[in-house]
């Protein structure tokens, strides 16, 4: 494995990382659940144990933040806090407490022929990564590769290098402790940002991309990258408050979906509401966003309900990731406007209505094409552990491979297998 150093040769350091992640792709696709998950439990006692480091690590990346001008929320997501090193250790042991996805046989059916066919669950490969700010991700990213049987070939946020470095040290001397090669998992060891380039230009060694991190980032990879890449853009979530809906069941939704975390990707950016009940329930939800500090963007309609509670929005708005306490509004006339403006101006990530009318609600399902699609739930259980894959390493709104948060099932491929007895083709 190349080691820390000044590093001239941006291009041939990345060829031989990811020559060294694909052999040990080949080790870790045979590796059996028992060595994978000793592996986890390894990392998870080595980061325990190396907590003054941790945080010696941590300190030297906020000092640098710091002097560089970061911002205090920046600076949050950047702190390695005691609280944020036990939920990484907890982390790696909930991981390696999954049921193990490679090797499942599914679908084996009995063909005329007599043979049977099937398909097999099988690790990608070596995936690599791209992120920013939390280092937390490091050790996340890694188990859940780890864990699908996949390299890894990490590239953290130059604001958290020294902190990726210590946990990277942690992941090795893991890996070391249940056998399994340290070039299993690999994290860049220069801050240089052409080894994003590099990275993504390197099909013959790496089989997957996926970014981590703000829309330009992302937008680049898409752009540049030569090696398929597992993403989204945006997450302009609505929340369709139907002419049906139980308005109590539609405060509760609408409010939660906006004010439960203000900078997800699942956070609702647009409320939809039906015109027959925008007068009976906007009122009431407009008390309630003010009173939390959320900015209200309006359609007309919205705005002669709510007066000076509410400011005409731009056509901008309604293609708005905010990521902010600020919220759009528009009074539609009907399921068939709200599902045409969320298939115009959404993000295909997470959409919801609000309706006791099945028959509306099965619409909602079957026409909005966004990879979650929610009946009477709000859009912040558009998550991984909510959705019961124990963890996720991020959310697809691509509609090849995977789709939705994707978890360990996301990590993997599949391979047809056939069962014989000497059969021949007639």
């Amino acid at each position: 494995m190349p080691q820390t150093q000044p590093i001239d040769d941006i291009d041939t350091y990345l060829r031989d990382l990811g020559k060294c992640a694909r052999v040990a792709s080949r080790v870790l696709a045979a590796a059996d659940t028992g060595a994978k998950n000793r592996a986890l439990k390894a990392i998870a006692d080595d980061l325990d144990a190396q907590r003054v480091a941790l945080a010696e690590a941590n300190r030297k990346d906020l000092e640098a933040g710091a002097a560089r001008g970061l911002d205090a929320a920046l600076l949050d997501r950047l702190e390695l806090t005691s609280v944020r090193i036990d939920a990484m250790i907890e982390g790696l042991r909930q991981i390696a407490a999954l049921p193990d996805p490679i090797g499942e046989i599914f679908d084996m059916n009995y063909r005329p022929s007599g043979i049977q066919v099937g398909r097999m669950r099988v690790s990608l490969g070596v995936v690599g990564i791209i992120y920013e700010s939390r280092p937390n991700v490091t050790a996340d990213a890694a188990a859940l590769c780890l864990k699908a049987g996949n390299a890894t070939v990490l590239r953290g946020g130059s604001e958290a290098f020294h902190s990726n470095q210590a946990i990277a040290a942690s992941i090795a001397r893991g890996l070391g402790v249940a056998g399994l090669p340290e070039d299993a998992v690999q994290v860049i060891a220069t801050t240089d940002r052409a080894a994003v380039g590099a990275m993504i230009t390197l099909p013959e060694y790496i089989d997957v991309i996926i970014p981590r991190g703000g829309k330009s980032l992302i937008e680049r990879i898409s752009r540049e990258a030569r090696v398929p890449v597992i993403k989204h853009l945006d997450g302009i979530c609505h929340v369709y408050i139907d002419d049906d809906a139980d308005l109590h069941k539609s405060f509760d939704v609408a409010l939660n979906a906006k004010i439960q975390r203000y900078g997800t990707c699942n956070t609702m950016e647009t409320l939809l509401v039906n015109a027959i009940v925008a007068g009976d329930i906007l009122p009431l939800l407009a008390d309630a966003y003010i009173e939390k500090g959320v900015e209200l963007r309006g359609c007309p309609a919205t705005c002669a309900i709510l007066g000076d509670r509410c400011v005409i929005a731009t056509n901008i708005d309604w293609d708005t990731e905010y990521l902010a306490p600020i919220l759009s509004i528009r009074v539609v006339d009907d399921l068939d406007q709200a599902i045409a403006h969320i298939n115009t101006h959404g993000s295909q990530h997470t959409d919801s209505i609000v309706t006791e009318n099945i028959t509306k609600a099965r619409r909602f399902l079957r026409e909005v094409d966004s990879s979650s699609v929610m009946i009477n739930a709000s859009t912040r259980f558009a998550d991984g552990f909510e959705y019961g894959l124990g963890a996720e390493i991020g959310i697809s709104t691509d509609k090849i491979h995977a789709r939705g948060p994707v978890g360990l099932e996301g990590l993997t491929s599949v391979k047809w297998v056939v069962l014989g007895d000497g059969h021949i083709r007639i």
